[in-house]
């Protein structure tokens, strides 16, 4: 029998050792950026893509105009705006794609990713760095227990939420305030 209680221990230490290289000076940025944009509109592809909309959910409940790309409600950006795209792997060419558009509209983009020399992240305004896993590295002596990419996005959604967190505190934000504004459509 597998002993998932150690395969379980092993997968969570690499999610924290992930999340805990993130740079301090990298997340403030983003927090400072978040906090004074208009708009926010946030893409990824795949299970990114799943993650980055559970980082627009809670952007909606700080009260913050924030948006998921390729929802029909999404808003155009322009300038005052942020895109935030994930591309773990450096690149994916509908997030350069988007990246082009919301750059000549003015918007700032910021890219999270575990590729800081990749085309996504040479062409954003600001990295959030999570040294992670993904499916472009996840073949040779030293993998993750986790499959392809997984710690990559394991470790995106315990940095988004701990982004979530500076951001309420930066805000002033009351967790009651987020709370109300949680789905009652479930």
């Amino acid at each position: 029998m597998r002993d998932y209680k150690a395969m379980a221990g092993r997968a969570a230490e690499e999610i924290r050792n992930a999340t805990a290289g993130v740079d301090g000076a990298q997340m403030e940025a983003l927090v400072l950026t978040l906090a004074g944009a208009g708009r926010i509109a946030c893409h990824g592809v795949g299970r990114e893509g799943l993650m980055m909309r559970a980082l627009a959910m809670r952007l909606y409940h700080m009260g913050l105009d924030a948006h998921v790309v390729g929802d029909m409600s999404c808003p155009p950006v322009g300038t005052g705006d942020v895109l935030v795209v994930s591309a773990g792997p450096g690149a994916f060419s509908t997030v350069m794609g988007l990246v082009g558009v919301a750059r000549a509209a003015g918007a700032k983009v910021a890219c999270v990713t575990a590729t800081p020399d990749g085309s996504a992240a040479r062409a954003a305004d600001l990295v959030l760095l999570i040294p992670a896993q993904t499916m472009a590295n996840d073949q040779g002596p030293v993998t993750s227990v986790l499959p392809m990419g997984s710690l990559f996005e394991g470790a995106q959604y315990l940095t988004f939420e701990l982004l979530i967190l500076a951001l309420r505190d930066h805000l002033g934000v009351d967790p009651a305030a987020m709370r109300a504004r949680h789905t009652n459509l479930e």
